[in-house]
């Protein structure tokens, strides 16, 4: 495998205003397709309500764009061998911007989902062809503060989408929850092919598609999106989780098989053969884990349990976010110094720690509670994010780096599907566990419990030893299902930080790589 001297090489070229400016309009457009899941996602019900769809058939507005998405993500490759790097990217963003001026005109649920395909396909490229563009625009001295403008950008979105969302719906119709994209798309396509001109922006070839490995490809990531969401409602062991992860598995094999094998393969797979590929695509998996993790189980607790609107939750949850801004600056300064080892052990055992110290909340735990561990985690983002991109892609020659970068945030996305899936299986089963336990000790008559979940101290001894009427029952039920919530919630918060921890093992796999400083030393 190459040591990556093809992009190393770079180090004495510099990178001007126009690559900047048409960087920053890249990371523009890439933040505009994730916030948008956010978004949507905090304001499906007024969606539902609008166009009159059905309650169980909701869940497609968002799987639509997500299946799409991760279908486009190992694409991008073989899109910007083809295209070249600046008209893929305004060509996708071009895409994605008439997709949500589409969804935005949408009359009934048919016309809404065929948009959000298109906008998820088209936005799963931008993600990719960012980070893939820090490694081919930039020398190695630059690679650092533009993984982060990338990284701010990437994780951003998701953390004041909740704010954005629930702003937008308090006091904007939904169309406007698509109509936000349209003019910083417009500006974001014809910036980028204004500004990102060049050998390295525009050089494209001849690249063949395999049809049939693309056909495998989309329908095992297909298959296996569609399987992790419906796995947590109808139980993994189900006959149609099990089809579908299973037609998952074999295309996959299928896939990889055609692929390592060919000649000219859709995807390079072959920058697994890297150690140090392999170890941060392990790595970005984990942290989309831990990303996706935590930014569903927050609303969750605060909408279900503490009873806050969208709002409400937005602004509890923009403490991960500045503080993540606050500490970007010194990522960067120390990604220049610190060996990328040490750096990524300690983002790692940090934002394990913020998931721990969320895994003992309450009832009554809110935004003073959850300040802390929010912090702690917003501070971790930047040091998980920097030194494993550089690890996974800053050793691939340059003609890999567009395929590396897809299958690195293909991974991470998918940590996200699985991570998301195993929370709410996680939840599902331990909630209802906690009722019968509930529910038990309030038969048998347990003040203690009674008061805990809120049932007043004379109600409970008047009622307590006579059977209780419908009234009463629902009067209760609510009580005990909220209150079952806490520790699952709770045990979903352990298992994200426990599996944070663990991962810190790969490290020990990992050759000292070079820092920012040493490359630009070394260039």
């Amino acid at each position: 495998m190459d040591n990556g001297s093809d992009l190393n090489a770079r180090g004495t070229q510099a990178a001007g205003y126009r690559e900047w400016t048409g960087f920053i309009l890249m990371c523009l457009g890439m933040f505009m397709a994730i916030l948008d899941i956010q978004i949507v996602a905090t304001s499906l019900p007024t969606i539902q309500t609008a166009l009159g769809i059905a309650p169980d058939r909701m869940i497609w507005v968002q799987t639509a764009y997500l299946t799409a998405e991760i279908v486009a993500i190992p694409l991008t490759g073989y899109l910007t061998a083809r295209l070249g790097m600046r008209w893929l990217f305004v060509g996708a963003v071009s895409l994605f911007t008439i997709a949500s001026f589409g969804c935005a005109m949408s009359n009934n649920f048919g016309e809404l989902i065929a948009w959000r395909i298109v906008q998820g396909f088209s936005g799963g490229t931008l993600i990719p062809a960012v980070f893939a563009a820090v490694f081919l625009l930039f020398p190695p001295r630059s690679q650092a503060l533009a993984t982060t403008i990338a990284g701010v950008a990437a994780v951003l979105a998701p953390t004041i989408g909740p704010i954005v969302g629930g702003w937008i719906t308090q006091y904007y119709s939904w169309h406007w929850l698509f109509r936000v994209n349209i003019l910083p798309g417009i500006v974001a396509a014809l910036g980028v092919a204004i500004f990102l001109r060049g050998k390295v922006a525009e050089q494209h070839g001849a690249r063949p598609i395999d049809m049939f490995a693309l056909l495998l490809l989309a329908t095992s990531l297909v298959a296996l999106q569609i399987g992790l969401k419906d796995a947590p409602s109808l139980g993994w062991s189900a006959p149609h989780v099990m089809l579908l992860l299973g037609v998952s598995a074999i295309c996959a094999a299928a896939f990889i098989r055609r692929t390592w094998m060919s000649d000219t393969p859709l995807v390079q797979l072959r920058c697994f053969a890297d150690r140090h590929f392999t170890i941060g695509c392990m790595l970005s998996f984990v942290l989309g884990f831990g990303l996706f993790g935590s930014t569903y189980l927050m609303p969750f607790f605060l909408g279900l349990v503490r009873d806050h609107g969208p709002l409400r939750i937005g602004e509890v949850m923009l403490v991960t976010g500045l503080t993540q801004l606050a500490t970007a600056p010194l990522a960067v300064w120390a990604e220049r110094r610190v060996d990328p080892r040490w750096l990524t052990a300690f983002g790692f055992v940090l934002f394990a720690i913020g998931l721990l110290l969320s895994a003992q909340q309450t009832a009554q735990t809110d935004f003073a509670e959850m300040l802390i561990p929010q912090m702690v985690r917003g501070a971790a983002i930047m040091f998980c994010l920097l030194p494993p991109t550089r690890m996974a892609l800053g050793r691939l020659p340059a003609a890999m780096v567009a395929d590396g970068s897809g299958l690195f945030n293909l991974m991470r996305n998918l940590g996200g599907a699985v991570g998301l899936a195993l929370i709410d299986t996680t939840i599902f089963s331990k909630a209802a566990t906690e009722v019968g336990q509930i529910v038990a000790k309030l038969r048998a008559g347990d003040v203690a419990t009674a008061v805990r979940i809120g049932i007043p101290r004379d109600a409970f001894l008047e009622q307590r030893g006579q059977p209780l009427d419908e009234f009463a029952t629902e009067m209760i039920r609510p009580l005990v299902e909220k209150a079952s919530l806490v520790p699952a919630v709770n045990a979903a918060w352990l298992m994200c930080g426990v599996l944070m921890a663990l991962i810190l093992v790969t490290l020990l796999f990992v050759k000292r790589t070079p820092s920012g400083e040493d490359l630009t030393s070394e260039g």
